[in-house]
């Protein structure tokens, strides 16, 4: 049940990426899950990182958002670099 609820997390934060930063970015539903998924895998890292999460522990939907964001972000620099 854990890795359904992972996708589903993953899907609405990628969700919430996409709708918080509009603009053309590739993919459909499978991109926008692994999105949310890759953001909070992110989150989760930098949060242990700067000790907002004790280890073992992950992030949430706003941090999975936020990650996905960040990607988005990378990605935008990059991609008007090339």
């Amino acid at each position: 049940m854990s890795w359904l609820w992972t996708i589903f997390i993953g899907l609405v934060a990628g969700a919430l990426a996409k709708l918080l930063m509009p603009g053309k970015d590739p993919g459909g539903i499978v991109i926008t899950i692994l999105l949310g998924i890759v953001g909070s895998v992110i989150a989760t890292f930098l949060g242990q990182a700067v000790g907002w999460y004790a280890p073992g522990t992950s992030t949430g939907l706003i941090g999975s958002t936020l990650g996905a964001i960040l990607i988005l972000a990378v990605y935008r620099f990059f991609k008007k670099e090339a």
